[in-house]
């Protein structure tokens, strides 16, 4: 069964340029996103066992995050979703160019190498890199100093979860979960050495802790357009 499937494949990749998929839960995560299982020229892994040179291998359009060997599938987002993302990063961006700030704010699609491995690739929706030395032509290697991301449908749990354990393990000093549809905030950071969380509604300027709060993010006219796309 499993050579006829993995012919059947093959085919299917000659045909259309494109991965069969076939979905399961990661032992250990149950409940989690539904994750996808790639196959590759080397045949199928077993979800856990993939590395970056899986990962390499996939079509370009096909959008995955491999997290400790998992492949998670990341499909196209909102325009509400672009909207914001798009936004956070403009008003980053201008901070830090106003005040001459060496470090630099990127927005997806970039892949970060997060634990410096070959079992992890991530691509954040928006990212402050002050370590201008982790940054090759491929991709950024080790953790950013600030990463945020836009809650979907499709990525809300692996966000709210696995993704927040892995940034703060690796060493990013401040995480933040946008949640649009309710409107508010979610700030995880380890400014300082402890782990603190703190919530914000979007009616109120949201501080930006490694640059000491001077950077204020305002959520009004992105909640604005955010309604009226989804009215």
């Amino acid at each position: 069964m499993k050579e006829k499937e993995t012919r059947e494949n093959q085919e299917l990749l000659t045909k259309t340029g494109k991965m069969a998929i076939t979905y399961e839960q990661p032992e250990g995560m149950a409940g989690m996103d539904r994750v996808r299982e790639a196959a590759t020229q080397f045949g199928y892994r077993h979800q856990g066992k993939y590395t970056l040179e899986d990962y390499y291998l996939l079509p370009e359009d096909q959008r995955t995050e491999l997290i400790d060997g998992v492949f998670y599938d990341m499909s196209a987002p909102y325009t509400t979703h672009q909207i914001a993302s798009a936004e956070i990063w403009r008003q980053l961006a201008e901070y830090i160019r106003e005040k001459g700030g060496s470090c630099r704010a990127m927005i997806a699609p970039v892949d970060v190498q997060l634990d410096c491995d070959d079992r992890t690739m991530v691509e954040p929706d928006v990212l402050v890199l002050c370590d201008k030395e982790k940054l090759n032509k491929r991709c950024i290697y080790g953790a950013p100093d600030f990463v945020i991301e836009v809650l979907s449908d499709s990525t809300a749990r692996k966000d709210m979860t696995v993704k927040l354990w892995k940034y703060l393990g690796a060493g990013v000093r401040e995480y933040w979960i946008v949640d649009l549809q309710q409107e508010k905030v979610i700030v995880h950071d380890r400014i300082g050495g402890d782990c603190r969380t703190s919530i914000y509604g979007m009616d109120q300027p949201v501080p930006v802790r490694i640059f000491e709060g001077k950077c204020l993010i305002r959520f009004e006219e992105i909640c604005e357009e955010v309604r009226a796309v989804s009215g």
